[in-house]
């Protein structure tokens, strides 16, 4: 009989799609082992995200709230178990699901605000070294060892570890989420100009707002930046890019795992300890934290200066993140997951 899994998932203009993308990998896994999945969020509300799930051919059902509601849609959807991915949803509705007793797994990133799950994973560098206070009969699997990526970015990933590029002028390319939800594409080409190194940049800017204030950043000579759309081809742009900013969220393990020389801005308070720690394994270059960009872009700028006139460090970069994620953490998951339903 087929093993029918839910993914209830955060979702929206402000929240962004790093909660879709990697629920996505991990249900690309289950989907290729025989399992039907169902997702429930509100991806209508970010059409790029509502469609990298159905072009998967996975159904979408609207994001429900209260307990009731949940324990209603799972039992009409005929569940045999759920994956929870939420910063959103109350306690309440993870401990009436597993109260129910559907099998559930609850995907976090430290704090497991007081949810209740069957098995927790933690993707996050050092997460195997947190102490958690778990629920009685809960499991945790933690680290990146179980870092859920994609098939586009499993496709790109070397057998080898990357070899140093050459020394022509340096691509660039950024991303901060499928909607930069914080607005730090702006800010971050300032301080790349402020820079006055020069560089090819290709970034994306989800909404027009943004593209504007992209373009009207004054470049140094020799300094070039071209704006696009949210793209489905991003793992493409990575692989070919020498220096890759992004926001210190999920797509961190993917730059990570492309064998990306990765510059990460922290921009929200719940990146700081995964920025910290990033960086810290010097497998990640801190370009840093938002806030501080929007006032002063000048130590960013510092920052970026050397990166990118040291071809050597970002060759080694690249090769310190390719080794600290093997790509092979959504199967780890899901043998945990079967087992849990069995």
């Amino acid at each position: 009989m087929t093993v029918r899994i839910g993914v209830r998932c955060d979702v929206g203009p402000r929240r962004g799609i790093g909660h879709v993308m990697r629920s996505l990998a991990l249900a690309e896994e289950l989907v290729g082992r025989g399992a039907e999945l169902v997702f429930v969020c509100d991806s209508h509300t970010v059409p790029w995200a509502d469609e990298q799930i159905r072009s998967r051919g996975i159904p979408v059902e609207a994001a429900v709230r209260s307990p009731q509601e949940h324990l209603d849609l799972f039992a009409r959807l005929r569940l045999d178990a759920v994956v929870f991915d939420s910063y959103d949803l109350d306690a309440e509705v993870f401990a009436a699901v597993r109260t129910s007793g559907l099998p559930t797994l609850a995907i976090v990133d430290g704090d497991l605000r007081c949810a209740e799950a069957d098995l927790f994973v933690d993707q996050n560098l050092g997460a195997e070294l947190d102490r958690p206070l778990l629920p009685e009969a809960s499991t945790r699997l933690a680290g990146l060892d179980y870092v859920m990526l994609r098939n586009e970015i499993l496709r790109l990933r070397t057998s080898a570890p990357p070899q140093p590029r050459g020394h022509g002028v340096p691509k660039v390319f950024a991303f901060f989420g499928g909607t930069d939800a914080f607005g730090a594409g702006p800010h971050v080409v300032r301080a790349l100009a402020a820079s006055g190194v020069p560089f090819e940049g290709l970034v994306v800017a989800p909404g027009d707002d943004l593209a504007h204030a992209i373009r009207a950043v004054a470049l140094a000579p020799g300094q070039q930046v071209e704006v696009i759309g949210p793209t489905s081809e991003l793992a493409e742009a990575v692989v070919a890019s020498d220096l890759v900013l992004s926001a210190s969220g999920t797509s961190t393990w993917e730059l990570l795992c492309l064998g990306a020389t990765a510059g990460l801005v922290c921009v929200a308070d719940n990146q700081v300890m995964g920025y910290e720690r990033a960086v810290a394994t010097g497998a990640a270059i801190g370009v840093g934290v938002l806030s501080d960009l929007k006032l002063d872009p000048s130590p960013a700028a510092a920052v970026l200066r050397r990166v990118l006139l040291d071809p050597v460090e970002r060759a080694r970069v690249a090769v310190d993140g390719w080794k600290l994620v093997d790509g092979q953490g959504r199967s780890r998951v899901a043998d945990a997951l079967f087992q849990l339903i069995s």
